[in-house]
């Protein structure tokens, strides 16, 4: 094994070069499956590298593969995932490399995702002789749609070869640049969405009582949803019940016919997640009776699984972290109930998936992902990519 020492010498040396990647990046997002420009970039860069290349792999999404050059007597393959895509945001941060697309940001740092990514390979492949097995990166689309994993998965990336291991990342800007977050188990909340349409009978707003109201029905229904998680969810569980948007009416003085609303669920279990349907559902249709109207209840299809680590997995990521970084920077209880479709792949293989902190209060960066003045530390990109390197390496031996 190569000495860490040395890989994070030469990862801190790549930082000017990581720094201008990640900038240019940065200024050209693209939406989820439009990644044209930053496919080509990586698929460009792979090559260069030694890797052969797939390109189009859930429409826009790229698969670079490198055979390792030290004989192994069960050599393993590796999946190393980068996502690539930007938001829908106008970016509000006041930068010199400030998005070049009005409406489009990397507001969550998929664009150091790519750069890091990148380099990543370029160590890999520079210390071919040291490691056996295959490294398998795929550089994904979509996730803020949470689709591209599926449609990656859909293209085949899980065979030819098929992972026996998984490892992935996140900038997290909410945690000081350097820290790093690996936790066992479920480490990102399943998610899912749902919609409530609740349909009464119009009617004048002076003559409330020759209709049936849906606004009122949809107000009880809210307040209703708010018992689950307190009084349905065991406490030593975790769950979340939002409701994001309500539509309905169109004048002071109509009581409309239809009112829409819809909202997320989050959990780390299956069974909580399954009981959050389940309430939703009872609690929507029977408060809409009651109150002599109708609801109809659906659950979106894009949804997705906990993102659970492998003990086993984590603890070569947290061990690595500690002799990189000192165990005092290295957490074991990260966990959030935002999501990642990234959990499709660590469903198929066992694996890894590590926050490391990109936040930095003396810089005043300290605004959360999706946030319009998002910024993150640029250090975090060579710490990343000695951290994932060297865990890489570690996670190709047998």
């Amino acid at each position: 094994m190569i000495q860490l020492t040395q890989l994070r010498e030469e990862a801190d040396a790549m930082r000017d070069r990581l720094v201008t990647m990640r900038r240019d990046l940065h200024q050209h997002p693209e939406l989820a499956f439009q990644e044209v420009r930053t496919a080509a970039i990586v698929a460009d860069r792979l090559r260069e590298l030694g890797y052969e290349v797939q390109t189009g792999i859930g429409k826009t999404g790229v698969v670079g593969v490198l055979e390792g050059g030290r004989p192994a007597g069960r050599p393993l393959t590796l999946l190393l995932r980068f996502d690539m895509d930007a938001l829908p945001i106008q970016e509000a941060a006041d930068v010199p490399f400030k998005s070049q697309h009005d409406g489009k940001m990397h507001a969550c740092g998929h664009d150091a995702h790519t750069a890091i990514g990148l380099s990543v390979a370029e160590l890999l492949a520079r210390h071919r002789p040291w490691w056996g097995g295959v490294a398998k990166f795929a550089f994904q689309p979509a996730e803020e749609i949470v689709a591209g994993a599926l449609a990656m998965i859909r293209d085949g990336v899980l065979e030819n070869p098929k992972p026996d291991r998984v490892l992935s990342m996140h900038v997290w800007a909410t945690e000081e640049v350097g820290t790093v977050g690996m936790t066992d188990g479920p480490t990102m909340a399943a998610s899912g969405a749902y919609r409530i349409a609740v349909r009464g009978r119009g009617a004048h707003g002076a003559s409330p009582h020759l209709g049936a109201d849906p606004i009122v029905a949809v107000a009880h229904i809210i307040t209703a949803l708010q018992t689950i998680i307190s009084r349905n969810v065991d406490p030593l569980d975790q769950g979340v019940v939002t409701v994001g948007s309500i539509h309905g009416g169109t004048a002071p003085n109509i009581i409309p016919d239809l009112v829409e609303m819809q909202g997320t669920i989050r959990a780390f279990r299956d069974e909580v997640m399954q009981l959050l349907r389940e309430r939703i559902r009872q609690i929507a249709e029977n408060v809409a009776q009651a109150l002599g109207v109708a609801a109809d209840v659906t659950f979106s299809e894009a949804s997705t699984p906990a993102t659970v680590n492998d003990p086993a997995m984590a603890q070569i990521v947290r061990q690595t972290a500690i002799e990189l970084f000192g165990a005092e920077r290295v957490r074991s209880d990260h966990r959030t109930m935002g999501a990642e479709d990234c959990a499709f792949f660590l469903q198929a293989a066992p694996g890894a998936y590590v926050f490391i902190g990109a936040g930095n209060k003396a810089k005043g960066m300290t605004e959360p992902h999706h946030s319009p003045r998002f910024q993150i530390d640029e250090d975090v990109l060579p710490v990343s990519v000695a951290l994932l390197t060297a865990s890489a390496m570690r996670m190709l031996e047998p």
